[in-house]
């Protein structure tokens, strides 16, 4: 079977999505099935001018709005760059964004499609402020998922909960399958050491979703109680010079280091302590296994597939979001108790190696793949 893997960012962009599709592809080329992966370079912008068709949507309806425009104008893009890109057929597509879906149909429509949904792009705008709940730019964003419903042969997502985010947008939501996001072990040493100070780890898009404000407030709360500690923060974004400030607001400067955007932060993890992320939402949240591989202790919020998969108190700890002190409280707990620190480690290992290794993702996909072409 010949299959095309249609990516909105190129591979090596951080995400869920990146960490996990050339490492699909790698497993599939090994067992004989010919895959190929496609995206649209960041650098292609207000090339397409070709009309993007819909069948549930009145696009006229959404011109002026900010976002939808925008939108849009991506899926023009992508449309004359798949165009302009691809000169063959395929036996199947399996997209990764709704933008990617989307064109694919349009191009290629006798061709079965298939599409993760991975994460909700108006809740993200929502919680970092850009747009207004039951807005326009909501409304647009989330009739995407009824026009993917009709244009789609399958529709598969990463959660148990994030299945129940899409069902009011969907006729059908009982046939939306879950597989979770998997992992290949091999990326993942963890490695034998003693920290004389505990060290703290998130890794993420400097957003206000990830609530990282909330993040240090907590880590101030710590310090206040005589705890010593160090966290590094991995990634970059819109507000990071916002967060270095709140740090020297609440006299973190010395314990706190930020790295910006590291391409393979799974070599740096495994020699941390606690990786800690107090997301407001997330429809999976990748770096939580990825961590647990590393062998190191969770705290998270109860949201989403985070609390899929943490089990209090057993692989990790959750805590509500928009809670600086119970977060603070769960670090305390962890970072004091070096036993507990442990069990939870080994424990996360465990299920992240059971429960998201990429050979139970491959055993997953070929049979939608072959059930999809039947």
């Amino acid at each position: 079977m010949n299959i095309l893997q249609a990516l909105f960012f190129p591979p090596e962009q951080p995400g869920g999505v990146s960490s996990m599709v050339p490492y699909i592809q790698e497993r599939f080329n090994k067992l004989g099935w010919s895959m190929e992966l496609f995206s649209l370079p960041k650098r292609i912008r207000g090339k397409g001018q070709e009309p993007v068709l819909f069948d549930t949507i009145e696009a006229e309806h959404y011109a002026g709005c900010l976002i939808a425009d925008k939108y849009m104008q991506t899926m023009r893009d992508y449309l004359w760059w798949t165009k302009l890109r691809i000169k063959k057929s395929f036996d199947l597509i399996h997209a990764h964004h709704p933008i990617a879906a989307l064109v694919m149909k349009q191009l290629y429509p006798d061709t079965p499609l298939i599409v993760t949904i991975h994460s909700s792009f108006e809740r993200e705008l929502i919680l970092n402020g850009r747009v207004k709940e039951g807005g326009t730019e909501h409304l647009f964003l989330t009739s995407l998922y009824k026009e993917l419903e009709m244009k789609a042969d399958r529709i598969l997502t990463v959660s148990e909960s994030f299945k129940q985010y899409l069902s009011p947008y969907v006729s059908r939501p009982e046939d939306i399958q879950v597989i979770p996001n998997g992992f290949d072990e091999k990326r993942f040493k963890p490695i034998a050491h003693e920290n004389e100070v505990v060290q703290l780890i998130t890794i993420c898009r400097l957003v206000p979703a990830k609530g990282l404000d909330i993040l240090l407030r907590g880590c101030a709360l710590l310090k206040q109680k005589g705890h010593s500690f160090v966290l590094h923060i991995i990634g970059d974004g819109p507000i990071r010079t916002e967060l270095e400030q709140l740090a020297e607001q609440l006299g973190l400067h010395d314990d706190i280091i930020f790295y910006g955007y590291m391409l393979h932060p799974e070599e740096f993890m495994p020699f941390f302590d606690i990786f800690v992320l107090p997301s407001r939402a997330e429809a999976f949240g990748s770096v939580f296994a990825e961590a647990a591989l590393c062998w190191l202790a969770l705290v998270g919020t109860n949201v989403g597939g985070i609390a899929e998969q943490i089990d209090d108190g057993i692989n990790g700890l959750l805590v509500p979001p928009e809670d600086p002190e119970a977060l603070s409280e769960a670090l305390e707990k962890v970072m004091t108790d070096p036993a507990f620190r442990y069990n939870l480690a080994r424990n996360g290992w465990n299920k992240a190696k059971k429960t998201y290794s990429l050979s139970r993702v491959i055993a997953q996909l070929k049979q939608v793949y072959v059930d999809t072409r039947k």
